[in-house]
């Protein structure tokens, strides 16, 4: 069989593709895959632009693994299947009266996936998706069904919620929530200096606050969101036809034009960014976190302290004009709080994260690399589920635990059963 991931990047030819309905036919699969020295890789809806689940051997889905197993209302608290899709998830949260606490602006990875790559929304209060788990149960490389939580296996739990399927298949999460709320969302031009002298002010101020920079210009779209009890009203049939017409499709025709004529990047990004609307509504949480996102691209993501954003950006700036990269993809900045998660890529420090992207068809790596070796020069770490360069031993000193979880992921997986090219190659196993 042939398998690629959602960019079309990253590509496999599995010998076989697993879908067990149950935890003691993944057991069982896991103790042959040991037995008889076969790998096997965990993949959700494959919004990884990493080749973590790439593998020539078994290829495991939880798709049959799914939905809600059980609800406690009063201490808001779900455990959920890991095969869970976030979009799912969000709407039989609702349906109890419950939401997440934060979602990035991506719903169709399950949160299985969307936990262990170390994904996250934005806002300084809140961490990454994984720090809203409470407790979890994995099968491990030798079988072994194994619950862990703060109070119940605490090393393991600070290791595993960010683990990119090392440690074992998670097959079951235990959530703490808020009951269900709305929010408004808020879209603004802004200047891009100026932006950088305010978003302080902005993320402090708001639930919820992220900006999108068009390179070639200085146009920035911030978006703003906050609680409100006002009345959810939807995008209406209007506002998700223009989303899915004319965001997602005149963008898509953009995009192709530039692919096929590279020094139209320019002035498309400029013709985006002075087509920035502006305006808001109200929905509940999980509606409003999400955006379609029908255009392909390929993504670089890095974590940076956030006391070093500004300057960061402002080399982004400069590189960009100095090298008049061939993009029109815009550049989006997040903001993210501190954990203590062992492979989190905000452990230990306020963070911020940098998004760039590149359509899908158009080379990358270039772009990529010499904007990522800025990043690593203000402290950056990579977003485990986004493109990076980073191979042993160039990870290690960027987690203080790095260790810690190694010397974890060999008593868990003493055999290599989780172990494919890519992550022996990032943790220095070859």
């Amino acid at each position: 069989m042939r398998w690629s991931n959602w960019s079309g990047l990253v590509k496999a030819e599995p010998a076989r593709m697993e879908k067990p309905e149950t935890e003691a036919q993944l057991a069982d699969l896991v103790k042959q895959c040991a037995q008889e020295g076969k790998t096997l890789r965990p993949v959700g809806a494959g919004h990884s632009f990493t080749p973590l689940a790439a593998t020539d051997q078994v290829l495991l889905s939880l798709d049959a693994m799914s939905g809600l197993i059980s609800v406690d209302s009063e201490k808001k608290h779900a455990e959920v299947f890991a095969g869970t899709r976030l979009k799912a998830l969000g709407e039989l949260l609702y349906s109890r009266g419950l939401a997440m606490e934060n979602l990035g602006d991506i719903d169709v990875q399950s949160i299985a996936g969307a936990a262990v790559t170390g994904t996250h929304g934005t806002g300084p209060q809140f961490g990454i998706i994984a720090t809203q788990i409470e407790g979890l149960t994995l099968i491990d490389g030798k079988g072994d069904l194994i619950t862990c939580s703060a109070d119940e296996n605490p090393e393991l739990f600070r290791a595993a919620r960010v683990s990119l399927g090392a440690l074992g298949v998670i097959t079951r999460v235990r959530l703490k929530l808020l009951p269900a709320y709305r929010l408004r969302y808020t879209s603004k031009r802004a200047g891009f200096f100026e932006t950088l002298e305010r978003m302080d002010s902005y993320a402090d101020r708001h639930r919820n606050f992220e900006f999108y920079w068009f390179p070639h210009s200085d146009r920035v779209q911030l978006k703003l969101t906050d609680r409100t009890e006002d009345t959810a009203k939807g995008a209406g049939l209007t506002k998700q036809l223009n989303d899915l017409i004319l965001e997602n499709g005149a963008f898509w025709v953009l995009s192709q034009m530039c692919r096929f004529a590279p020094s139209l990047c320019a002035p498309v990004s400029k013709l985006c960014a002075a087509l920035i609307s502006e305006g808001s509504r109200v929905d509940w949480s999980h509606r409003i976190f999400a955006t379609q996102r029908l255009v392909k691209f390929q993504e670089m993501e890095y974590n940076i302290p956030r006391q070093n954003l500004a300057e960061a950006l402002r080399a982004v700036h400069a590189k960009t004009a100095e090298r008049n990269y061939r993009v029109h993809f815009p550049i989006e900045v997040r903001f993210v709080a501190a954990d203590d998660i062992m492979l989190s890529p905000a452990n230990g420090r306020e963070s911020a994260y940098v998004a760039v992207h590149m359509f899908k068809g158009m080379p990358f790596e270039t772009y990529f690399r010499e904007i990522e070796e800025i990043f690593l020069s203000f402290d950056g770490r990579p977003h485990w589920g986004k493109w990076h360069s980073l191979a042993a031993p160039r990870p290690a000193p960027k987690y203080p635990r790095w260790q810690d979880f190694q010397d974890l992921r060999a008593a868990h997986d003493p055999g290599g059963v989780f172990l494919n090219p890519y992550l022996k190659n990032l943790f220095g196993l070859d």
